[in-house]
């Protein structure tokens, strides 16, 4: 039976997109290549939620001076100084959301008078926009002059967790290959021609893997956390990584917020009742 004959031009083109593929396929995972990306990404979001923030407050400023104003005659001080109130509101809520930027990058936990700050700026805001629809039960006004003060707080809520969330899928992208889980690709043996047919060279062998070890769960870790903690501590990322030195930073920051729900008043109480059950059990 006479074998087909096989163009080794077109082999040699195969095997070179083989390539060419594998090695689009390893940068591709490469995390400075994820990290570029995401910063792509996310300097996009940035732009897009800082332009609806400031198109909202800019809508808001209108409503916000004619309540302050209050029926004021025009360009009397009154009137002018009325001006100065949505502003003053805007430029605080501007400040937080920008420090939340940058330790949002670093995943540090900005504390809870940021939230608080963006809750009074947004129902003061909602407030003044809302008051005369209210009075008047002007629905349309109500849904109108609604919008843009909420949409504004959902922006400021939202881009923090969409900054964190991409910060984690670096942080992911850098542990997965530096853990050693990504495996080097390898590149496509030779050809080995025996006639007119182009055979395959068979593959190398393998050398038998180590069994890999079990992976700890974020339960696993907030329980070594939740061991080592004791009440002056400040629980922060950095000190559970200190305590959990094989945890990533993504599980860090999920684990110190955990544990930092839990040493609240009641959730001490808790702390301090196992850490008592610990000790009469060792007894």
């Amino acid at each position: 039976m006479k074998q087909p004959n096989f163009n080794s031009s077109t082999a040699d083109d195969l095997r070179r997109d083989a390539e060419q593929a594998a090695r689009v396929r390893t940068l591709s995972n490469h995390p400075d290549v994820v990290a570029l990306r995401a910063e792509k990404v996310r300097t996009f979001v940035d732009t897009l939620v800082w332009l609806g923030i400031f198109l909202g407050m800019a809508f808001t400023m209108v409503n916000v001076q004619t309540f302050a104003a209050a029926g004021a005659v025009a360009w009397s001080l009154p009137w002018l100084a009325a001006w100065l109130l949505d502003p003053m509101v805007s430029l605080v809520l501007v400040a937080v959301l920008r420090a939340e930027q940058i330790t949002a990058r670093y995943q540090v936990h900005i504390g809870v008078w940021a939230h608080r700050t963006k809750w009074f700026a947004f129902l003061a805001t909602y407030a003044m926009n809302t008051w005369r629809s209210w009075m008047h039960f002007d629905v349309a006004g109500v849904v109108l002059h609604s919008v843009p003060p909420v949409l504004v707080f959902l922006a400021a809520e939202t881009a923090p967790v969409l900054r964190d969330r991409l910060t984690e899928a670096v942080t992911r992208a850098a542990d997965h290959a530096f853990s050693g889980h990504a495996e080097p690709v390898q590149q496509p043996a030779p050809d080995t021609v025996h006639g007119d047919i182009a055979q395959p060279a068979r593959p190398a062998r393998r050398s038998p893997r180590k069994p890999k070890a079990a992976r700890k769960l974020r339960g696993d870790y907030l329980a070594e956390a939740r061991a080592a903690w004791t009440p002056g501590i400040e629980i922060t990322p950095a000190w559970v990584r200190s305590v959990c030195p094989d945890i990533s930073r993504g599980t860090s920051k999920n684990v110190a917020d955990d544990l930092r729900s839990e040493t609240t008043t009641e959730g001490l109480l808790t702390v301090k009742a196992a850490a008592e059950r610990r000790e009469e059990a060792a007894a």
